[in-house]
């Protein structure tokens, strides 16, 4: 990526929950307004963001009449197929009100664990950083990928995208406000930062909800993952997505893990 880009480089990943309405899988058009504003915002500040975005089945289902998420592969995948058009389409019209344009990259897994792969996206991400006015977002594949839809990949997804990029942050946005600890009441009881995932592995409150297929579960390994490839990486509510702008600052509501490897001076 360019050396030269101001601001920090962020990867957010944008889960399910935050996107749809309900187990029918209506899109959230006010929410996604306001994810889009906000990253808008972030990137007229100077920031350089890369999207990583779940919704694609659970914007599908309407397609084909369904209320709830298949659990047949095949349609799965069909889901998928409908859904990533209708989800890209939605992008579109909300960054262009910002006078901005998307980019859509569909990988798989695979594409990110094989070496000369994973550098063929590389090559397309770096490709685009130039172009401040396009907003990257990568998305499964999971019209062609059965691993993704049986398991649930975005959140170690996105940390692989934010470990070949060298971003400065992963920000991994859920319904909720950050990782609780065991004796948590609500989730107004979060932990703000995390030194040592180790601590916290054993006490995850799963809140994965009937679209989403990974859970807390899913995004502490993207963190492990992501910190111990020198990534600092914050779990946060999508629901308030206005506060962006203050934890890329350090600062807003989240639980904060702080990269494990020392950042190192650009050459």
């Amino acid at each position: 990526m360019s050396e030269t880009t101001p601001g920090k480089r962020v990867v957010i990943k944008i889960g399910t929950g935050v996107l749809t309405r309900n187990s029918g899988g209506e899109i959230h058009h006010a929410m996604l307004a306001r994810l889009s504003q906000a990253i808008a915002d972030l990137n007229a500040t100077g920031h350089e963001v890369v999207m990583v975005t779940s919704g694609a089945v659970g914007a599908g289902l309407s397609t084909f009449g369904l209320e709830k998420r298949p659990t047949e592969i095949e349609m799965l995948q069909a889901c998928a197929a409908a859904g990533q058009a209708r989800l890209m389409h939605l992008y579109e019209s909300q960054f262009s009100l910002h006078q901005l344009k998307i980019a859509q990259l569909l990988v798989t897994h695979d594409d990110l664990r094989d070496e000369r792969r994973s550098q063929n996206v590389l090559a397309t991400l770096r490709a685009l950083s130039p172009f401040r006015n396009v907003i990257p977002i990568v998305n499964e594949n999971d019209s062609v990928s059965v691993f993704e839809l049986k398991v649930g990949d975005n959140d170690i997804l996105s940390s692989i995208v934010a470990r070949l990029i060298d971003a400065d942050l992963l920000i991994l946005l859920t319904s909720v406000r950050g990782l609780m600890g065991p004796e948590a009441s609500s989730d107004e009881d979060i932990i703000p930062v995390v030194e040592d995932i180790e601590t916290v592995l054993d006490f995850v409150r799963d809140e994965k909800g009937e679209l989403s297929v990974g859970g807390m579960g899913s995004k502490l390994s993207a963190v492990k993952e992501a910190i111990s490839s020198g990534v600092e990486t914050i779990i946060a509510s999508g629901l308030h997505p206005e506060q962006l702008g203050e934890l890329v600052a350090g600062n807003g509501i989240g639980t904060r893990f702080p990269s494990q490897i020392p950042s190192s001076s650009p050459s």
